[in-house]
């Protein structure tokens, strides 16, 4: 039996690298022959740098760089030599699992620590950056990014605006003139499978801002500083890209760094995907085991386990989806080529608990699924005598 192996995160739990890892050892527990073929992957948000580290072979490269309320912290960013490319995640230094649920306050948050592992891969010599947008703090619209890569922002009076300063109400002028030199020659990829706009409310604020810590009370002055800083940014760059889907991704991020960088956007899945080869390692395999933290109706708009399967029923091979919970009676989704998606809790346990357990669900979950593929291999394939 070959079996691919392509989850995502379960996020807050259990990594796609070591969810795989996870996987592999529980099919060859029931099935010791079983050739099992990893590929974690991601959408862009936490697991991107893992997955396309595991493609390109490459390394981490460690930093110090400021969290969301500009303090210190030990993170880390992809690097491939040979490629000269860096793998870098918004999370990684700008990530709102950094904050307790107290400590968020998107009028403080920053995005400047993700700017400050730009700006080492930019040092270090990188001639393609992938930054993957998901999971962020902010609502700063990388205002905090441009910053450290040499943006200056300026109110009213001509004074200079520091991050985390609330930046977006008070700009009145962006200067570009002192951004990093390099960037000229870097190809910039924004990897996400957001597609809302930056505005509006399919927006960053009213979509992204709640889970960040704006209050309803806050959500219209929110969007009426980010809709005045989209003007003077269109304005000084002579582009508008406020439309262009994905522009809201992490807060706005993508909103700036496509507006000043002349980065572009391709879904995260889609690029590792694509890079790895999974279709061809899906073409030539027997079975294909994906999954998520989450499994709901929401999963079908551009989540991993969903652009798995359509990979998968191009050759009609089966797709099991292994989650943490599965919402709306889910068993099922053949039209999409999911052949059964299976909860891994297996008893009475708060989020906290099954976050806490979440490898061994996962392990056990596994393991009674393929003792239940082995129980109909042998009742309706039998051995020859």
């Amino acid at each position: 039996m070959r079996v691919v192996i392509a989850p995502d995160s379960f996020k807050g739990s259990i990594m796609s690298n070591r969810a795989v890892q996870i996987i592999a050892d529980a099919i060859r527990t029931v099935f010791p022959d079983a050739e099992t073929i990893p590929f974690p992957i991601a959408d862009g948000g936490e697991g991107t740098v893992e997955g396309l580290m595991t493609i390109f072979q490459g390394k981490r490269i460690p930093i110090i760089a400021d969290d969301p309320l500009r303090r210190p912290i030990e993170t880390f960013y992809g690097w491939v030599q040979q490629e000269q490319l860096a793998i870098i995640e918004t999370a990684a230094a700008s990530g709102l699992p950094l904050l307790t649920e107290k400590e968020r306050n998107p009028s403080l948050a920053s995005s400047y620590g993700t700017g400050q592992l730009i700006c080492d891969a930019l040092e270090r010599g990188a001639k393609k950056i992938v930054l993957g947008l998901g999971g962020s703090a902010t609502v700063d619209a990388g205002t905090g990014i441009l910053q450290a890569l040499g943006v200056q922002f300026i109110d009213q009076e001509g004074k200079e605006l520091q991050t985390g300063e609330d930046i977006l109400g008070k700009v009145a002028d962006i200067r570009l003139s002192g951004l990093h030199p390099r960037l000229r020659e870097v190809e910039f990829i924004l990897a996400s499978d957001v597609q809302n706009p930056l505005l509006g409310p399919e927006g960053a604020v009213y979509v992204f801002g709640p889970q960040k810590g704006v209050g309803k009370d806050e959500l219209q002055s929110f969007e009426a500083n980010m809709a005045h800083y989209a003007r003077v940014l269109c304005n000084t760059v002579k582009r508008d890209e406020r439309d262009t889907p994905g522009s809201g991704a992490a807060g706005g991020i993508g909103f700036s760094l496509l507006s000043v960088l002349d980065a572009h956007i391709e879904s995260g899945f889609e690029l590792i995907s694509r890079w790895g080869n999974l279709e061809e390692k899906i073409s030539t395999a027997d079975l294909v085991i994906t999954g998520e933290g989450k499994f709901d109706f929401q999963s079908l708009y551009g989540k991993v386990p969903v652009g798995v399967a359509e990979l998968a029923k191009k050759y009609q091979v089966p797709v099991v989806v292994f989650t943490g919970k599965a919402e709306g009676g889910l068993i099922d989704l053949p039209e999409q080529g999911i052949h059964l998606i299976c909860p891994i809790v297996d008893q009475n346990m708060s989020l906290s608990e099954a976050m806490a357990q979440g490898e061994a669900l996962l392990e056990r979950a596994v393991i009674r699924f393929c003792k239940s593929l082995q129980m109909a291999r042998e009742l309706y394939m039998p051995s020859p005598e």
